[in-house]
């Protein structure tokens, strides 16, 4: 059966969920949850997203998101197949350990986003690993950070469903107020049924009824266009990559010719694909054409191996084109 599709929405709201293949306890240790967060974390800052909140189970997890660039496909393409090469790679096996590329459901508007944090902040209480009381100790949850105001990522913002709880503001009373509201929604069937939890992971959308209908009928009308579109949406993304190299070229001093003649591994194409990788998602497989360096694999050695220290003069490449290309 033929992949379905997706149309990519600048802005766009999103709960993005997927499963162990097999529902396998992919996440069942420790080790497994912080690998699977750290990844994610950075997926966010190649990215630019917004997370709203996530929570990380043993065989599953829930990602409520917004994707300023609409780049979700890509992102979670990124963000999947880099956890598997670390995780395959750490206890030496092969395969899937998702059942597909990833669920995702769109989300209609602040006040939705809200209510599928609060579904999400609730999921170890749900799953029967915490009472609601110990919910602020469950680590791998954006709950946990609520009270880690210094530590938290700038792309996390908690403040949605501090909003959606009644205007809650990112304060010491109003972080233990939402504590205190999830408390009470926890025990508050009707209003969780008010609030669709029991919906928050099902269908296509998360909204009203006509939202809904909206947004499949929309999905219907560009499903012929679906196709073209993600072609111009390569081909765009392709221009931008190939400026912003030129971009790097001119900060290095290099030209084409330097491509072709110098090594594969040179500091200063391995410090412009660390750096392309970092803040474009480049690819190796177009970083190995375009720099000529040899092989996917190998890009993703060099540049690995340089943002670890291991290829100081390529750090310092790296570090010049941060510092003279803005984002």
């Amino acid at each position: 059966m033929p992949r379905k599709l997706r149309l990519d929405e600048q802005g766009g709201r999103y709960h993005v969920l997927n499963r162990g293949n097999y529902r396998e306890w992919i996440f069942a240790d420790e080790r497994a949850k912080e690998a699977f967060e750290r990844t994610l974390f950075e997926a966010c800052e190649r990215s630019g997203w917004v997370l709203h909140a996530y929570c990380i189970m043993s065989n599953h997890y829930h990602l409520a998101l917004e994707t300023p660039k609409g780049n979700l496909s890509e992102g979670m393409r990124w963000l999947q197949s880099v956890f598997a090469r670390r995780f395959n790679g750490f206890r030496k096996e092969t395969g899937h350990l998702f059942q597909g590329r990833f669920r995702s459901l769109t989300v209609e508007n602040d006040m939705r986003m809200a209510w599928l944090s609060h579904y999400i902040h609730l999921n170890p209480v749900r799953a029967g690993l915490c009472p609601s009381a110990d919910l602020a100790d469950y680590r791998w949850s954006s709950y946990w950070y609520l009270k880690q105001k210094a530590g938290r990522p700038k792309f996390l913002n908690l403040e949605t469903g501090l909003a959606g709880a009644g205007g809650l503001k990112d304060t010491p009373a109003g972080r233990r107020k939402y504590g205190d509201y999830l408390n009470w929604l926890q025990e508050d069937e009707p209003t969780r049924k008010d609030m669709a939890f029991e919906r928050m992971s099902k269908g296509w959308a998360i909204g009203t009824r006509e939202y809904q209908t909206d947004v499949a009928a929309y999905n219907r009308k560009q499903r012929p266009r679906v196709k073209r579109t993600y072609a111009e949406a390569r081909k765009a993304r392709n221009l931008l990559w190939t400026a912003t190299l030129d971009r790097c070229l001119g900060v290095v001093r290099k030209r084409e010719a330097d491509i072709k003649q110098e090594p594969k591994s040179a500091a200063w194409k391995v410090g412009i694909a660390a750096f392309m990788k970092r803040y474009e998602m480049t690819t190796n497989s177009w970083l190995k054409g375009q720099l000529n360096m040899g092989t996917d694999a190998g890009v993703s050695r060099y540049a690995t191996e340089a943002m670890a220290g291991q290829r100081p003069d390529a750090l310092e490449y790296y570090k010049k084109l941060t510092a003279k290309i803005k984002y």
